[in-house]
């Protein structure tokens, strides 16, 4: 049979976008099908914006800092969010319009429709009320936040694809949640002088990370001006004449300008006719796939947050890439998931890579642990008493380093390079034998050599 297509790409994302042009530098007819704007999450709605959001904030802070350096500011700084949030928006076009071009570049054709399938091979894209047909169909969908559905009055919430677009920065703000989005999005709220408040339910934030790392940010936020509720979530949103008012599960009454839900995201399959082509999804709800991001339908693939393995750009980037080496350079490679360097940018940032002291010790049994917390030589000077902690963990059977957590200044850059130790699989005492760069944050993880015992382990010695 004669396809319009070798390959359509539903979602052009930066998975979707990176399959797409490798696809067609190989001389294979490539489709790519988006709904909103072509860039996906992390230029449109997600990492790109919000780590200049970011940015802003940790000037909010450094104006602070700054008399202890010397420096006399004139007059009260303000905070102009219109300016700010118009040049995010245009800097969010700019690169959006560089990702068009470089899929014309590569001979992409180019749908701005939303798609679904019809069947193994047919795709149609409901806004141009057209049909086409492809050999191979890779769904890069990608993921949305999760909105609490079920919540009285959760329609007066916001996520975080509407965050970027708000008319006027709020006095205060609630954010619910306790991974990565809601803390990052309290230390932005902050930072920028929103009196914020944390809304989580379990105990400690950021589940799933290390726990020295979880205690430390956790407490950082605190210290830092954000109000952080546990054991509690909304039990009811009201409207009122200046805002809402959020009726919490604990009884609390609380009233803002603003609620934000960063509760979780899942994977974007809604409507795409997945049941039509008999596609398998998970218990979860993302599309299942093979090592080579193959679903359960041969010629049909997926990569990225819509199949939930690791919800990352740089990860979505990798497998489209891996898939389009396997399918049309005849080249099988899977991307291997494992000792992914991750960042979460609060303030302070973290960033880490491999095992945490709890994973390692249940893979491995008996594992040695090098840490610290120690104040930055950069807040000597301003009386700031926020503390940098670093983590290395290593395992006994090798001495090889399965594990390095970071909170502090610079922490996701210094991760990067770390991460490369630990993929490369270095032991702990090559990095002892290079030498430390003083005076750095970063040369405390070359000087680390008194290991830490458990209490619970001293005692009993």
């Amino acid at each position: 049979m004669a396809y319009d297509f070798d390959l359509f790409v539903i979602g052009a994302g930066s998975g979707g976008v990176r399959a797409a042009r490798m696809a067609a530098q190989t001389g294979a007819r490539v489709g790519i099908a988006e709904e909103y704007r072509i860039g996906g999450t992390c230029v449109i709605c997600g990492c790109v914006p919000k780590k200049y959001l970011v940015y802003a904030s940790e000037l909010g802070h450094a104006i602070h800092a700054a008399p202890g350096y010397g420096w006399s500011l004139p007059g009260e700084a303000t905070l102009d969010w219109e300016r700010l949030r118009d040049n995010i928006q245009i800097e969010v076009g700019r690169l959006s319009s560089i990702y068009t071009r470089n899929l014309r570049n590569a001979g992409v054709d180019i749908f701005e429709s939303r798609a679904e399938l019809l069947d193994a091979h047919s795709v149609h894209l409901t806004g141009l009320h057209k049909t086409l047909t492809a050999d191979k169909i890779l769904i890069a969908s990608g993921g949305r936040p999760y909105r609490p559905l079920e919540l009285k009055g959760q329609e007066y919430g916001i996520t975080s694809n509407e965050v970027f677009h708000l008319e006027r920065l709020p006095k205060h703000v609630i954010v619910a949640g306790g991974g990565y989005i809601a803390v990052e999005f309290a230390s932005i709220f902050n930072g920028l002088g929103v009196e914020t408040c944390l809304l989580y339910r379990g105990d400690t934030v950021l589940r799933g990370f290390d726990e020295d790392v979880r205690v430390h940010i956790h407490t950082a936020l605190k210290e830092r001006g954000i109000r952080v509720i546990t054991h509690a979530v909304f039990s009811e949103i009201a409207k009122t004449a200046t805002g809402y008012r959020a009726t919490l599960s604990n009884g609390m009454h609380l009233d803002t300008e603003l609620i934000m839900y960063a509760i979780g995201r899942e994977p974007y399959v809604e409507g795409l006719g997945l049941d039509k082509a008999g596609v398998r999804l998970t218990e979860k709800g993302a599309i299942a796939v093979d090592r080579f991001s193959q679903s359960s339908v041969p010629n049909i693939y997926a990569v990225g947050d819509v199949t939930d393995r690791v919800q990352l750009t740089p990860v979505a980037i990798r497998e489209g890439a891996a898939f389009a080496e396997t399918v049309f350079r005849n080249n099988p490679t899977a991307f291997d998931h494992a000792t992914i360097p991750s960042a979460v940018f609060t303030q302070p940032p973290i960033g880490v890579v491999g095992l945490t002291e709890v994973e390692a010790r249940k893979a491995f049994g008996q594992v040695d642990i090098y840490k610290t917390t120690f104040r930055p030589m950069k807040n000597m000077l301003t009386g700031d008493t926020e503390r940098v902690l670093m983590k290395l963990i290593v395992r006994c059977a090798d001495q090889v380093v399965v594990g390095c957590h970071i909170v502090g200044p610079d922490a996701p850059e210094m991760i990067q390079l770390a991460a490369i130790a630990v993929k490369a699989g270095l032991t702990k005492k090559h990095w002892d034998d290079t030498c430390a760069l003083h005076p750095t944050l970063a040369e405390e993880l070359v000087t680390l050599r008194e290991k830490w015992t458990p209490p619970e382990l001293k005692a009993a010695e």
